[in-house]
């Protein structure tokens, strides 16, 4: 329990509420609903994003990876089954630092995969646009420090740094994703992944460079050069676990034999674990496996299981890892006394990621294959370059349909937990949310204000998300209105949310699911409820006019 001077301000402003929770006082003095926060009362933020992490890979999410550190701050806080983020990385980060939506904060496709009739149009930027202000422009303002250490993936050039977006301190990997040892970096005028600090390329990276162990080390860092007396806002960004799956061989060794019985085996011990904690009712029917002909577990050669087993040890150490380094961030605020003020948020930034890259016709993929040493011996080192495939990745979004890139539950439901001092809920939130909704409940948390058009004397897009604050305190009865509609869109798969309604389509047909009692997405309820998916189909239209959508002219190349 952490309770402090600061808890009657903070518990009017800060994040978030549940439409089924747990409630367990925290024996803190309650707030009323929009009391203010004075400058000594501003909570410290800390956000946590995960690369690619799967839904239950976290031992709080029904996990049997090692996670202590996440685990032990998701039974402080709240648990957010309901919180959705976009199907890939970066229109995720774009979302999560402006509150509006992607395709209005740059990002309407990944960079990577814009299509020939998006390259130049507003929205498809590639980076973020001058009329956004970031998360870390607005708590600058209302006087934190700053900071940043991991993965950017928001632009690749000095003017799209995080130094050029309010963050006073910054160490980031410009680009979506590399090898975890730094042997990719650009030099002498090669080609590779950049990395900057505090808005100036780095030729090289420091001695024994490994991503989770040095985005750690970085904030540490640049928490120990912030003013004790000032309140921070820190982002963590890992890119573990997303691949190129590489780990120090003693988490590797961790985990040997561990997945011998396969994916399929996995999936439904996860499954079980996530009803017996009260994550997924006890009833809910699970979407079925899709793979490719061929590739289920008992289909696979003895070779291909053990390489596959392998894969899926990697890729745990690479969770293992990422958790000790969160565990050392946060023994460092115990230390400091910092600890006890500060919110901490954790999310995924999209479901686990189904690409396998071994038999992946993308170019970019059968280069890096062909250069790197897969060899058995030497899967999850340095000079390997390896994903873990949709077995796997479905085994962790159960269960949901599919993985990261679809606009299905299993591409935009992720992992997310809130804790924060002077709580009078913890335990499990259904609640509807999605990172939009960071930006607004973390401003008004800082005493800020986040709802004018204009910032710093120019115009802005306004946030589109909605703050917890009111629901929090009991004020509101929801966070989302039921009749709120909230429309997605990534490769030209579409959806759209409207309280326990949802519609999807994968680029084929509209489909129709009631989420609350379906969510596996597993009964199309299109023909039983036509006038819902008329409606339903209409809001997504008015979303893709509002939002600038252009669908892309060609068939996606991902996953």
């Amino acid at each position: 329990m952490r309770t402090t001077a600061l808890t009657i301000a903070l518990l009017a402003t800060t994040m978030i509420g549940a439409a089924t929770i747990t409630a367990t006082p925290r024996g803190a003095a309650q707030a009323m609903p929009g009391a203010a926060v004075t400058a000594s009362a501003k909570p410290n933020i800390l956000i946590i994003v995960a690369d690619d992490l799967g839904y239950s890979d976290l031992g709080a999410f029904g996990g049997e990876i090692r996670t202590p550190n996440l685990d032990a701050l998701a039974a402080r806080g709240l648990k957010l089954t309901g919180f959705h983020a976009a199907p890939t990385c970066s229109p995720t980060r774009s979302m999560l630092l402006s509150g509006t939506d992607n395709h209005l904060a740059g990002l309407g496709n990944m960079a990577e995969m814009l299509t020939p009739n998006q390259i130049g149009q507003r929205g498809y930027e590639g980076h973020l646009p001058e009329d956004v202000v970031t998360l870390a422009d607005r708590l600058h303002d209302l006087g934190y420090a700053t900071l940043m250490a991991g993965k950017w993936h928001l632009g690749t050039r000095a003017e799209d740094s995080p130094a050029r977006h309010g963050f006073d301190q910054s160490f980031d990997l410009a680009q979506g994703g590399g090898n975890h040892y730094g042997l990719d970096l650009a030099r002498d005028g090669k080609p590779g992944t950049t990395y900057w600090e505090n808005g100036r390329q780095l030729a090289r990276l420091p001695d024994g460079f490994y991503s989770s162990d040095a985005y750690a080390t970085k904030l540490i860092e640049q928490l120990s050069r912030t003013d004790p007396a000032k309140p921070f806002f820190a982002y963590l960004t890992f890119t573990a676990p997303h691949w190129p799956l590489q780990a120090p061989d003693a988490d590797v060794a961790r985990y040997r034999g561990r997945y011998d019985e396969g994916f399929e085996v996995l999936r439904e011990r996860r499954l079980a674990k996530l009803k017996a904690l009260g994550l997924v009712g006890v009833d809910v029917t699970p979407h079925d496996l899709v793979l490719p002909p061929g590739r289920r577990w008992t289909e696979l050669s003895p070779a291909e299981r053990k390489e596959q087993a392998r894969l899926m040890e990697v890729y745990a150490a690479m969770v293992d890892r990422m958790d000790q380094n969160v565990g050392r961030v946060i023994a460092h605020l115990k230390a400091t006394g910092r600890y006890a003020n500060t919110i901490i948020l954790f999310t995924a930034d999209n479901g686990a990621e189904g690409i396998d890259i071994a038999r992946s016709e993308l170019p970019e993929f059968r280069a890096r294959v062909a250069q790197a040493d897969n060899r058995f011996a030497n899967l999850g080192k340095p000079t390997s370059y390896a994903g873990y495939g949709p077995g796997w990745a479905q085994a962790a979004t159960a269960p949901s349909w599919l993985y990261k890139g679809y606009t299905t539950e299993g591409g935009t439901r992720v992992a997310a937990f809130i804790d924060w001092p002077g709580a009078r809920r913890t335990g499990i939130s259904s609640a509807f949310g999605t990172v939009m909704d960071v930006v607004p409940t973390l401003v008004e948390a800082a005493g800020g204000e986040w709802r004018s058009p204009r910032h710093a004397g120019r115009p802005v897009q306004p946030v589109r998300g909605q703050s917890w604050r009111l629901y929090l305190t009991g004020a509101a009865a929801h966070i989302h209105a039921p009749g709120e509609a909230i429309g997605s869109e990534l490769f030209g798969r579409r959806a759209v949310r409207q309280g326990d309604w949802k519609a999807v389509n994968l680029g084929d047909t509209w489909r129709l699911f009631n989420i609350a009692d379906d969510p596996g997405e597993t009964r199309d309820l299109a023909t039983r409820e036509p006038a819902k998916l008329k409606a339903l189909i209409a809001a997504w239209d008015a979303y893709g006019k509002e939002t600038g959508v252009i669908l892309p002219s060609v068939a996606s190349r991902y996953p």
